[in-house]
């Protein structure tokens, strides 16, 4: 799993509290088999200096994730739509990143949070003004949802948490639902009489 996290311009305000957010958070992406890079359109000197210093005096975090364009630790090549993280893994994106950097100069004055998982496709895009910091508990909870539904036959419902039951989907009948999910599956009544909100444990 892959996430580019894009940032109008180094040294601004809100991206500076979201990188050092992220971070403290790398140990917890990192538990989900997450990569992650940051991407603006400023030099690597100015990566550098950002991360080393304004991070750092002001959130109290070095940035632990690599930036766009190379330097020694993270290097970018749009041809091949490659990665390569600081601890040498590498993030291989494919065709989805050129439409990911196309629509990133679309609109270079916001930022943007875009989801890969591993058969490298492009699972979630969210866009936010400039003046509005992302809520990385909720990108947490997104990757959450997108990885146990990638392999379990469930969706998560609204404000779903970890641990919060899941609905099974649609299109599983009934009878195969009560083999997948042992810990029993629960339909909510509704008024109309139709039973398809069908509940069942995380699994």
């Amino acid at each position: 799993w892959g996430i580019l996290f894009s940032h109008p311009r180094d040294f601004t305000p809100v991206c500076t509290t979201e990188l050092g957010r992220a971070a403290r958070l790398a140990p917890e992406f990192s538990k989900r088999n997450v990569k992650m890079i940051a991407l603006s359109i400023d030099s690597v000197q100015d990566h550098l200096s950002w991360c080393k210093l304004k991070l750092k005096a002001s959130v109290g975090a070095v940035g632990r994730f690599p930036h766009s364009k190379g330097h020694r630790r993270s290097t970018c090549r749009l041809g091949s739509a490659c990665v390569t993280s600081q601890s040498g893994g590498v993030l291989k994106f494919r065709a989805g990143v050129g439409k990911v950097f196309s629509i990133f100069m679309e609109h270079p004055t916001k930022s943007r949070v875009f989801i890969f998982g591993p058969d490298k496709k492009l699972k979630l895009s969210i866009l936010y003004p400039a003046t509005t910091g992302r809520n990385f508990d909720e990108i947490l909870r997104v990757v959450d949802s997108l990885q146990l539904t990638a392999y379990k036959k469930v969706a998560t419902p609204v404000d779903w948490k970890p641990g919060d039951s899941v609905m099974v989907v649609p299109t599983l009948p009934d009878e195969e639902a009560k083999q997948l999910f042992p810990k029993g599956v629960f339909t909510k009544e509704l008024p109309s009489g139709k039973k398809y909100l069908r509940y069942t444990p995380q699994p």
